[in-house]
């Protein structure tokens, strides 16, 4: 079992910080794979303005495809993100943060498919409806005092919220055409 894994869930109010870190990291990760990553965004919770979340910087990177590998585990990897290789969600490549660094999670994912829209849907709505977000804030904090100790169980409890959210983040995205905009990085 990675280490991490066994890290109390916890779960702080908005740091203003967060986009300026997601900017240094993708800007050495686009130096780095270039043309390989057709989009960098900054996704999860730390990506939307106000919204209380884990101290974790998620970075989207969408590719071409999947295989080869190469074209941005061995650039990545360089950098001294660590592949997690056992990863269980196959529509997606997971790495984490060089030891030392910020708590960093990086997906890698094919452009256009259901995975890496989604990311970019779910986070878009709650830029722009903050009264969810702040829903979303309070669901956290619960699930973080009463799963501190158990990541699996907080995760899995915020799935019917983000469901639902994400029902609603649909239909919204077919009434206002909703695309996602471009790369942050």
């Amino acid at each position: 079992m990675n280490s991490w894994r066994a890290d109390p869930v916890i779960v702080v109010p908005y740091d203003p910080e967060w986009p300026n870190l997601f900017q240094a990291f993708a800007h050495t990760i686009r130096i780095a794979l270039g043309e390989a990553a057709l989009r960098i965004d900054h996704i999860g919770s730390t990506s939307v303005t106000g919204l209380a979340a884990k101290p974790v910087i998620d970075i989207q990177i969408s590719v071409a495809s999947l295989e080869p590998m190469s074209r941005y585990l061995d650039p990545l990897t360089d950098l001294g993100y660590v592949w997690v290789a056992n990863n269980p969600d196959i529509t997606k490549r997971y790495f984490r943060e060089p030891p030392g660094q910020v708590r960093t999670h990086i997906h890698v994912r094919k452009a256009g498919s259901f995975s890496e829209q989604l990311s970019l849907l779910f986070r878009d709505y709650l830029r722009v409806h903050p009264q969810t977000a702040q829903e979303y804030a309070q669901l956290k904090y619960k699930l973080a005092r009463k799963f501190r100790n158990d990541r699996e169980k907080y995760t899995d409890s915020k799935s019917p919220f983000i469901w639902n959210t994400i029902r609603r983040a649909s239909e919204w995205s077919q009434v206002t055409g909703w695309e996602p905009g471009p790369s942050d990085a």
